[in-house]
């Protein structure tokens, strides 16, 4: 299975979008219009959000000089007659908007796993994914077989530690998964906030005062190093025994006694107010 999958993934968009293998192509390997009521959307689209000011201009570019790209389709398997998308569900959408009839595709038949495969390196090689939508990408195409990062890397481009950094969002809260779906966040100054404790006040201070992504580590830096300073300097709580302790020592010598222990050793104080009370306490402690 791993092999296959390395070979699926390895021949990438390009050979899915030229000639097919193996006689795969439903016996038209070149592009056919295709009305657009007979073209449903891919729900596995990894694509969320779509920018209709960017789907305007590209309308108004097909208006004028049509659907210079081809979409990538398959026989929609519930629904004999009809087509499903494979990539290019943008440019559908911008057809729809231009007021086009029917738009240039190429049919293929590819099974679910391919679809899906094909759909997430279309959008992570030639569009501007969402960095979010981008790692769930990711984590999809591994799931898919329990393939690597390296696999998925080599497939869609990229190096595996852009992959390996991709994927470290997905850790992070959904507020702060919010901020970079709306692009308040970038990418690197989400990475800097992953694993922080107080990580959102971090992040609405880093957008109020539009700090860079190294401006955003150091800020990230001097929390954690003003965290460990508090927590040094805070007094540990004590357990029930050694206050108890602490109590009856005072009642026995009439003064404050404070036992200051750290994993079994330590020392006793003993508080006086007057002269007269350490020379009692001396006594006491030499039986004189």
């Amino acid at each position: 299975m791993a092999a296959d999958g390395r070979r699926g993934l390895g021949r990438g968009l390009s050979a899915l979008l030229g000639e097919s293998e193996g006689g795969r192509s439903d016996g038209d390997a070149g592009v056919r219009e295709i009305p657009i009521e007979l073209i449903k959307r891919n729900p596995d689209q990894p694509r969320t959000h779509f920018d209709e000011a960017e789907l305007d201009e590209l309308a108004a570019s097909m208006r004028g000089r049509g659907v210079l790209q081809p979409i990538l389709v398959r026989p929609w398997p519930e629904a004999p007659g009809y087509f499903q998308i494979v990539a290019g569900e943008r440019r559908w959408r911008a057809a729809q908007k231009a007021g086009l009839r029917a738009v240039p595709a190429l049919v293929r038949n590819l099974d679910d796993q391919e679809t899906l495969e094909a759909a997430l390196i279309e959008n992570v090689q030639r569009t501007d994914l969402n960095p979010l939508e981008e790692a769930a990408a990711y984590r999809t195409l591994m799931d898919l077989a329990g393939r690597t990062q390296e696999i998925v890397a080599e497939a869609v481009g990229k190096s595996r530690s852009h992959v390996a950094n991709s994927l470290r969002l997905l850790s992070l809260s959904p507020a702060l998964q919010t901020m970079v779906m709306a692009r308040a966040l970038s990418a690197g100054h989400a990475r800097a906030l992953i694993g922080v404790p107080n990580a959102e006040d971090l992040a609405r201070r880093i957008v109020v005062e539009g700090l860079s992504v190294r401006e955003a580590e150091a800020l990230v830096r001097r929390q954690a190093k003003a965290g460990h300073s508090r927590a040094a300097s805070a007094p540990r709580s004590k357990d029930a025994d050694t206050v108890a302790l602490e109590r009856d020592l005072s009642e026995a010598l009439g003064l404050k006694v404070e036992i200051v222990d750290k994993d079994g050793a330590g020392e006793v104080r003993i508080r006086y107010g007057a002269l007269e009370q350490l020379e009692d306490i001396c006594r006491r402690l030499m039986k004189v």
